[in-house]
């Protein structure tokens, strides 16, 4: 995706008080169109995927929805959906997930 379009989404997600983000290295996360937003961006080290946070909720929710029937394509939606919600009602598993040792210390150095 161009950083056009992804700035765009962090505008939104600042604007429902998102404040730090944490992604890789990717040329649409980089550029001009990202001085309109205050959201600090926090890059992975670099060639590290295994250090990917991201991936761990996504390798979280595929544990809890795959391997399952559904009767349609909303009802596995719903059930993400679900899940979602549930990380989000609890911070601390979210951390236990993703928070590794150095974004938290990315994260302290920006409240600096």
């Amino acid at each position: 995706m161009k950083s056009e379009a992804i700035a765009e989404v962090v505008k939104a997600w600042e604007a429902k008080g998102v404040k730090v983000i944490v992604w890789d290295r990717a040329r649409g996360h980089r550029g001009s169109a990202y001085q309109a937003t205050t959201v600090k961006r926090i890059e992975q080290p670099a060639y590290s995927p295994e250090l990917n946070p991201a991936e761990r909720i996504f390798e979280y929710l595929r544990d809890k929805v795959e391997g399952k029937v559904y009767g349609t394509i909303a009802a596995k939606q719903a059930a993400i959906e679900a899940e979602l919600k549930a990380l989000v009602e609890n911070p601390e598993k979210v951390r236990s997930l993703a928070g590794w040792e150095w974004i938290r210390h990315s994260v302290a150095s920006l409240r600096q």
